[in-house]
């Protein structure tokens, strides 16, 4: 649906005309007023964006939990969904029915802002503010941990140069370097040439910060002391005989902690509507666990009765991990689930090109439902959650459509609320979030994939063959052997992080819909023992994306005076 016109010239306001003209709440009194966080414990980074004290947090630990709601979505198309939208305007919503609520985000990425994705502050007039520094810089968290990251890159490569005391086999060191930027030349390099004074040669390779095990450790750390023994566990590489060699081995997690140590403080900001939020972290959820942090998560849970928090992309990828990663390890339980889709977005799943999809096509809309049907399947029956549809209606959506998807999935017991935050903010999702409200009184059956006590093989196979609904999964000999060696080694208890493409259920981003009896073949292992997870590399996934033909750093400008245009 179109935002609101401008009042003196009927033009239709793009997302960063209405940030710009928010009226937003310093965020001292706000996080005193509305979540009791006294003056002492915010550090103002400016005037409306703050870090908590972890201090702070560390005490409220004895409070009871408030509901924890999860907001996930179909599989990602060009046409759009918006999660994130739908985010804050449910957190929006709730709080207009009365109910204290925050919502929980992950940080931007600059590659995908400056790229092709786009930023993570929502849209329309359901957004988090201020928008333009959460989009860009914010409060350094993504530098730090580039910081951390490379910075343990450089010990290494300072290690070996100095003798090499700790024995790494130079071709077998699998700590790369990151930088938060989609640049396909940095995937694969070499080091260390220019002759003896620079070091050893050898091939590296940049990964985008967002897919740094770094970035994974300060999402899922519970505690600075945590924090530090998770980066200490980091496997940089290995002996000739095959040991490995870990980040403490070469004394490097206590100087990364300190790198670490104002970032891992969540960051408090307000929607357009003023109420409090928390954006923190920001792994993706193809290339890792793709969840805001666990103390931000905790903290809002100890400060708000509702929570609504997002994971990455559709229900298979971020949805999964949430909830076999981020809530297995955090002990977090949630209560509900909402999915997102737009009428739009089910369209191109039912094959219908972008320029046509404003046209009104009943039996495409059919034909793309198969995908929104299988992601309430696994909410529901695969996580045990009750869940909601939320239609992020849109100008073009005609009732027709709307009324044969509501039609179309009442036989499965699932509430289908059209919502129109977008353009109306809260008042947009009023009836969301009453049933949202209603959901979380339902008894949870919620449940993980599979069990911690499974083989990393048999875990691979369960999220395969129940979410993606994959015949088999299979690997080359070479995969197979590090698969077992990991196993044998003692990490068989990890869970498992699938990397793989968003766009559809299997490894093919062309194969729209619900496939079903493909085969999911894994390229690669790694192992992220500090994140306290095993990465399973499947199709042709990357750890550092490209560059569009027409990247969005073409619109992107700043004026005479310091006003930033073309930032969505």
């Amino acid at each position: 649906m179109s935002t609101k016109p401008a009042a003196s010239s009927g033009a239709v306001l793009s997302n960063i005309e209405i940030a710009q003209q928010a009226k937003m709440r310093p965020v001292v009194p706000l996080g005193l007023e509305r979540l009791g966080i006294p003056a002492e414990s915010l550090e103002p980074y400016g005037h409306y964006k703050a870090k908590v004290s972890l201090d702070f947090l560390a005490g409220l630990m004895d409070r009871p939990d408030g509901k924890l709601i999860l907001m996930t979505a179909i599989s990602p198309t060009p046409a759009g969904e918006g999660k994130t939208t739908t985010t804050v305007g449910l957190g929006d919503g709730l709080n207009l029915l009365g109910k204290k609520a925050m919502v929980c985000l992950r940080e931007p990425a600059l590659g995908p802002v400056f790229g092709v994705k786009g930023g993570a502050a929502g849209g329309g007039y359901a957004q988090v503010v201020p928008m333009e520094d959460i989009n860009l810089h914010f409060t350094g968290d993504f530098a730090a941990i580039a910081l951390a990251n490379n910075l343990l890159a450089a010990i290494i490569d300072n290690h070996i140069y100095h003798g090499n005391a700790l024995g790494f086999d130079v071709r077998r060191i699998t700590w790369r370097r990151v930088v938060d930027v989609n640049d396909r030349a940095l995937r694969q390099i070499v080091v260390g040439l220019g002759g003896t004074a620079n070091g050893v040669p050898r091939e590296d390779g940049f990964d985008i910060v967002v897919a740094s095990e770094v970035m994974a450790i300060l999402c899922l750390a519970s505690s600075l002391v945590d924090l530090k023994e998770r980066l200490g566990r980091i496997v940089v590489g290995y002996r000739a005989d095959g040991q490995p060699i870990l980040a403490r081995d070469l004394k490097a997690h206590g100087a990364m902690t300190v790198l670490l140590k104002t970032a891992l403080a969540p960051n408090l900001v307000q929607t357009l509507e003023n109420n409090p939020a928390f954006i923190h972290g920001g792994p993706f959820a193809n290339i890792a666990h793709g969840c805001n942090s666990v103390i931000a998560t905790r903290a809002a849970l100890k400060l708000a009765d509702y929570v609504v928090t997002e994971a990455g992309f559709g229900a298979d990828l971020g949805a999964e991990k949430f909830v076999d990663i981020k809530c297995r390890k955090a002990g977090l339980r949630p209560s509900a689930a909402v999915i997102v889709a737009t009428v739009r977005a089910l369209k191109y799943h039912g094959g219908v090109a972008l320029p046509d999809l404003k046209k009104e096509d009943l039996a495409a809309l059919g034909r793309g439902m198969v995908n929104l049907e299988r992601h309430i399947d696994n909410v529901r029956n695969v996580y045990g959650l009750p869940c909601a549809v939320a239609i992020n209606r849109r100008a073009e959506d005609t009732e027709a459509e709307i009324a044969a998807l509501i039609e179309r999935l009442s036989p499965l017991g699932v509430r289908v609320v059209p919502a129109t935050h977008f353009a109306e903010g809260g008042r947009g999702a009023l009836e969301l979030a009453r049933e949202v409200v209603r959901m979380c009184e339902e008894p949870s059956r919620f449940k993980f994939v599979y069990e911690d006590a499974a083989t990393l093989w048999d875990k691979m196979k369960a999220i395969a063959t129940r979410v993606y609904r994959a015949g088999d999964i299979t690997a080359d000999a070479k995969v197979r052997a590090r698969i077992q060696q990991l196993q044998d080694s003692g990490y068989g208890h990890y869970p498992v992080c699938v990397a793989k493409t968003q766009y559809s259920f299997s490894t093919d981003p062309k194969r729209l819909g619900a496939p079903a009896d493909h085969v999911v073949n894994i390229r690669e292992v790694r192992l992220a023992a500090g994140a306290e997870f095993i990465i399973m590399i499947c199709g042709d996934i990357m750890t550092m994306p490209g560059l569009p033909k027409v990247p969005a750093a073409d619109s992107i400008d700043v004026d005479a005076a310091g006003r930033i245009t073309g930032l969505f």
